[in-house]
């Protein structure tokens, strides 16, 4: 086969594979290009949405998906109103907690300040009736934000179960 031939077979399968792969390109390849030319591709067959209606009237078996009636699988709690008395509790036990977390608050500021060299930010300065710690300010500040994530868990916990005995979030504000 002379040289030329073989440089234009060439040239023709390069520009067919690089027209397959820019999506711009319209042309159809070369007939040199490929020897064995693929089929023509069928007009795209739109596909079939099933419906409850169409399972009904198959003869075989279909597998489906859910359960047999279409409903939900679990009915949902009866919906009933939550008793006041025990919205009025979650609400008390909610305001301590948060009361609780605030004196944390105000204490970890007041040892981070100690540590850094600043002025405690308590009102009254030096507190008399206060025992002296012999705990480093790191273990103090350590302790302090462990209580104040487990008063933050108390308060979560305390949320879930108002929630799951149907209080409403805007009850217990």
């Amino acid at each position: 086969m002379p040289r030329s031939v073989s440089f234009m077979v060439l040239a023709a399968f390069l520009a067919g594979s690089a027209a397959a792969q820019s999506p711009e390109s319209s042309s159809p390849p070369p007939a040199a290009s490929s020897p064995n030319p693929a089929p023509p591709a069928d007009p795209a067959k739109p596909k079939k949405v099933w419906t409850n209606d169409n399972l009904a009237h198959t003869n075989s078996p279909v597998s489906v998906v859910g359960n047999a009636n279409g409903g939900p699988k679990t009915k949902p709690a009866a919906e009933k109103p939550a008793d006041a008395q025990y919205v009025a509790s979650v609400r008390k036990q909610l305001e301590k907690l948060q009361e609780q977390i605030t004196e944390v608050d105000k204490q970890l500021v007041d040892l981070k300040n100690f540590s850094s060299g600043e002025p405690s930010s308590s009102a009254s300065g030096i507190k008399l009736n206060k025992s002296f710690d012999r705990d480093p300010i790191q273990v103090q500040i350590r302790e302090l934000q462990d209580k104040k994530k487990d008063l933050e868990a108390k308060t979560d916990a305390l949320l879930d179960e108002a929630r799951k005995r149907g209080v409403e979030p805007g009850q217990l504000r």
